[in-house]
């Protein structure tokens, strides 16, 4: 019998755009992106946190612009950080013009609900003039009255069906400089909406389940919504939807893409709930481990496990192990073999001093590889 190799995830085949430098799509990785919930009008605020998300890893970041003053304040913001931002224009056409004007590297819009095919034209004339993709943006909450009739409700068709007829209107302006998302605050259905939006067209898709709810259940929601779906191979940018700090979302969108093994930033702890077994403070070494590192961007495995049931053993799979001893003595693993015993008092300050210098060590490598091919060091993430 033929089994399909476990880690194996094949994604599904997708035109690729470009979100200002950053592609989605095709073959590139899936990006990762958060949005403010700063007031737009507010520049120094909204630079504040963007800068806080592109420090968190954040790939995209969009902004609302529900105003005029909104669009005139993305010129300053777009200019002060780094990475692209996206315009939420929502059925404004007049602020998808003035924010493609303003430097927006894409516009969050559904052409359909934005009035006349005349502003439809407009939009996408500046869009083109300006270098601006754009993401339709299909929401089970606020599906078009037709197909509320249609339907009788929200439902996978009607979403699919919204998604299809904004595509079009696109398409017919002769522009295809974009990717698609059909959220919606029920698992399920958002699962199921994207399902059948990855069967009919080659769009990239934008991944979310929107108002997940707080930082807790929203990220369960999450792990399982979009899980499933980038398990399937479906999905090439994903944005967390938390009633939270958006820096949270970044740190959750990246933690799902990792435990997939999509794509990888920072060090991956990996420790055991403890239990009576346990020879150090598992639960405590861990959170503060984790603060120490979060600064550390080099993709790295720890291991801390409180004893030696499972401790030796997840230790050989990753760069640093830790595994409780006897007597307030530990093991310490370097590359998956036993490199040296640890006392109790020691633990955190030594595996943060071992982790950053391996990670400088790892980051000496990339450049010493891409000097000797001529080529840019890859980002770590």
């Amino acid at each position: 019998m033929s089994v399909r190799p476990y880690r194996d995830i094949y994604r599904r085949k997708s035109r690729q755009i470009h979100v200002g430098k950053v592609p989605v799509g095709g073959d590139a990785p899936i990006t990762v992106q958060s949005m403010t919930n700063t007031l737009t009008q507010d520049p120094a605020a909204t630079i504040a946190q963007v800068k806080a998300l592109e420090a968190a890893g954040a790939d995209i970041v969009r902004v609302s612009c529900p105003d005029q003053e909104s669009t005139q304040a993305l010129k300053q913001i777009i200019r002060e950080v780094n990475v692209p931002i996206v315009a939420d224009i929502h059925f404004h056409y007049r602020r998808g013009i003035e924010a493609a004007e303003a430097g927006a590297a894409c516009l969050r819009i559904n052409p359909g609900n934005i009035g006349s095919p005349e502003r439809v034209r407009e939009v996408v004339k500046a869009a083109k003039d300006n270098g601006c993709s754009m993401r339709i943006g299909v929401n089970a909450g606020s599906l078009e009255r037709d197909l509320l009739e249609k339907y009788g409700e929200p439902c996978p068709e009607a979403m699919v069906e919204s998604g299809l007829n904004h595509i079009r209107i696109l398409e017919d302006n002769d522009f295809n400089e974009f990717k698609i998302s059909c959220k919606a605050s029920d698992v399920f259905l958002a699962v199921a909406a994207y399902q059948g939006l990855a069967e009919v067209c080659d769009y990239p898709i934008h991944l979310g389940i929107t108002e997940a709810g707080g930082l807790m259940t929203g990220t369960v929601k999450s792990a399982i919504g979009l899980g499933s779906l980038l398990w399937a191979g479906i999905g090439d940018t994903i944005r967390v939807s938390l009633s939270a700090d958006p820096v949270e979302e970044v740190k959750v969108g990246f933690e799902i893409l990792k435990a997939l093994g999509l794509r990888h930033r920072g060090v991956n702890v990996i420790s055991c709930p403890s239990c009576a077994r346990q020879q150090f403070e598992v639960i405590k070494t861990v959170e503060v481990l984790e603060k120490r590192l979060a600064h550390i961007t080099t993709p790295m495995s720890v291991s801390v496990i409180g004893c030696v049931v499972n401790g030796p053993g997840e230790a050989t799979m990753t760069d640093i192990g830790l595994t409780g001893g006897g007597k307030g003595t530990h093991q310490v693993y370097v590359n998956g073999l036993p490199d040296h015993r640890l006392k109790d008092a020691n633990i955190v300050d030594h595996l943060v001093e071992m982790i950053e210098a391996k990670a400088r060590e790892i980051e000496a490598e990339k450049a010493k590889e891409a000097a000797e091919s001529e080529q840019p060091a890859s980002l770590a993430s």
